[in-house]
């Protein structure tokens, strides 16, 4: 094989905040593999608060490139754990090289990813949410009335005004709502809010507590009136089992884990134990959000709107119309660059 790294800065439709912090642009990391012709693609974007830069990524990908160049492409899968050894430290580089060898697989194979795991693709797959990131709750009614007619939201929460926000944004849509409090509050603010959340159409609740709040966590699994989903505590594999007690669901995100062969196995193993499934992106192209989709198959429920908080993409694959995933007439995770 042979790999080309690129990096992408890629402003944002709007200015994108959640609890912890704001940004204006994404930065991305794209892995291009080549063989016999064909190319895959993956990605992997910066992140701050889990330490991912170009600098680090690019370093971990560089050390495993002579590996690369003298294999040939049989298996995603057992790339992914020979090389582990090597990029364990750096889950958002393995992503990428992940996400671009399941990509180029299917290419070499003349199918699309699901279908060579096995899976079906039909109307039952979940729809996507589509994300309202923390501003002025004037602010958030506009940004969802730019996209009318979906039908989940996933709204940011973290401030003293989260029930008004919900309330505001009701007002406007007759949809499902998600909540995202982004690990900002304590368990007495969950459990004093769930009730009317519920009252307010509200689905579920996404990681109301920090990560390290487990007693208090399994208070608000065991006392609130909706469910609660695990995000930042469920980041690698064995944290599924982890959750088992302290959360309904668990949301698998391809970057933290390490690529889909990871986060296929953390789907499969949660089901097992009686968790919901759900699979979230973060800002991301069509790069990523197409290999998320080779798993909808597995999922409850599903956040893959990432590329479209983007003011501009660089790749065409899956398509979402109101929340609903249109598959394209390619194999592998279906992707193809649209810039040199």
């Amino acid at each position: 094989m042979r790999m080309t790294l690129r990096r992408f800065t890629l402003p944002l439709r709007h200015v994108f905040t959640i609890s912890r912090g704001s940004t204006e642009v994404y930065r991305a990391l794209v892995v291009e593999l080549e063989q016999d012709g064909l190319r895959g693609y993956g990605e992997a974007g910066e992140s701050d608060y889990y330490g991912a830069t170009f600098e680090g990524m690019t370093a971990a990908l560089e050390s495993v490139r002579p590996h690369l160049e003298a294999t040939r492409l049989e298996d995603p899968a057992s790339l992914w754990d020979q090389l582990r050894p090597r990029l364990g430290s750096n889950p958002f580089a393995q992503c990428a090289l992940d996400l671009a060898a399941h990509d180029l697989w299917g290419k070499l194979r003349g199918q699309p990813v699901w279908k060579l795991w096995g899976l079906e693709i039909d109307d039952r797959l979940p729809p996507t949410d589509y994300t309202i990131g923390l501003d002025t709750i004037e602010t958030m009614v506009r940004k969802l009335e730019e996209r009318p007619g979906w039908p989940i939201y996933k709204i940011k929460l973290g401030t003293a005004d989260d029930l008004a926000i919900v309330r505001a944004l009701r007002g406007r849509t007759d949809a499902v709502f998600r909540v995202d409090a982004n690990c900002a509050w304590t368990a007495a603010q969950t459990l004093r809010m769930a009730p009317a959340l519920r009252d307010l159409g509200v689905e579920f609740i996404e990681q109301p507590l920090p990560p390290d709040a487990w007693h208090a966590m399994r208070q608000v699994r065991r006392e609130s009136v909706l469910p609660v989903v695990a995000d930042e505590s469920c980041q690698v594999e064995d944290d599924v089992d982890c959750c088992l007690g302290f959360f309904h669901g668990v949301n698998v995100k391809l970057v933290k884990c390490g690529g889909l062969t990871p986060a296929r196995r953390m789907l499969l193993r949660a089901r097992q134990l009686g968790l919901r499934t759900m699979v979230g992106c973060m800002t991301e192209t069509t790069v990523g959000i197409s290999a998320i989709a080779q798993l909808l198959p597995l999922l409850d429920y599903v956040d893959m709107d990432g590329a479209l908080l983007l003011a501009e993409d660089i790749a065409t694959g899956v398509r979402i119309q109101r929340g609903r995933v249109r598959f394209p007439d390619e194999n592998g995770c279906g992707v193809r660059l649209t810039v040199a």
